[in-house]
């Protein structure tokens, strides 16, 4: 294959990749503490990878398929800028896929010998490549405004889910009250990049903006930000935490009640900017409780 291996990493879009493979071992966490780091690190391990390798294998599809439009608008990219081949690109994917399912299956073997189910991981699995394709490629709803905007925010939460099923843990309350404000503040952030893109997206995207207008398009996503809040306070009002713990969550919550501020005169990237260190603070709340 053609190019160095920096811009292969640059084509697979390191920074986002490591991103959400972090989100793998949280899951691990909330559904088990930290006894997955000495009895399924190797299941947990497993699934990161799997992840990064999924993860970047959609991100090089993507800029195969917008090669085109990357020579005008984003001409440095590697495929854009001829440093890889596009023949290199589609064996990459073909690495990167193969890598991702070799983890995927050695994951489900090592959950099966130790009397878990692997259900649900390879479940989750498929709905998530079923959910990239059909973003991407398929019937790309990337392009049909909040359909696309739902599509990716379930693959978003879907990790915190993922990271649970790879210790046979998916039904533990806390994952899917965790994964339900990872997906809501992230669906909310996704309507707002679309307020801020409204005229860029012109002629290419149908997004909510260009449906019902700015003003109702912020509402709306401030509407969903509350549906993360309710998601954020349950844990601490039925359990597994104390209600005198939900004090840890004070910046997330300060953070997105705050956000009509920015929505009401229009900041939109400065909004975005904030639910993404909101969720990301959200996360953190949740960790700090289970060692005290």
């Amino acid at each position: 294959m053609s190019g160095t291996f920096q811009s292969y990493l640059q084509l697979m879009r390191l920074k986002n990749v490591l991103l959400a493979a972090v989100t793998v071992p949280l899951g691990a966490q909330f559904a088990i503490g930290d006894e997955w780091a000495s009895e399924q690190l190797a299941e947990v391990v497993l699934q990161i990878l799997a992840v990064v390798f999924f993860i970047g294998a959609g991100n090089t599809m993507n800029d195969i398929k917008d090669v085109a439009i990357d020579r005008e608008a984003h001409p440095n990219r590697p495929l854009a800028s001829g440093v890889i081949s596009l023949d290199s690109a589609n064996k990459f994917v073909k690495l990167l896929w193969t890598l991702s399912i070799i983890c995927v299956v050695a994951g489900a073997y090592l959950l099966t010998t130790s009397q878990h189910s692997a259900i649900e991981l390879i479940a989750i699995y498929v709905i998530a490549v079923t959910l990239m394709i059909t973003y991407d490629h398929g019937p790309s709803l990337k392009n049909t405004g909040l359909k696309g905007n739902i599509s990716i925010s379930i693959m978003v939460g879907a990790v915190i889910l993922y990271g649970a099923s790879s210790v046979g843990q998916l039904w533990n309350t806390l994952v899917w009250w965790t994964a339900g404000v990872v997906f809501f503040t992230n669906l909310a952030r996704e309507i707002i990049k679309d307020c801020a893109d409204m005229e860029a997206d012109k002629g290419t995207r149908q997004t909510l903006p260009m449906s019902i207008g700015l003003l109702k398009s912020r509402m709306t996503a401030y509407v969903i930000v509350m549906a993360a809040l309710v998601c954020l306070y349950v844990p601490y009002w039925k359990g597994p935490f104390e209600f005198n713990q939900l004090i840890f969550q004070t910046p997330a919550i300060l953070m997105l009640i705050t956000l009509n501020k920015q929505l009401a005169i229009g900041q939109d990237h400065q909004a975005a900017g904030k639910i993404r260190v909101a969720m990301l603070l959200g996360l953190i709340g949740f960790i700090v409780p289970m060692y005290l």
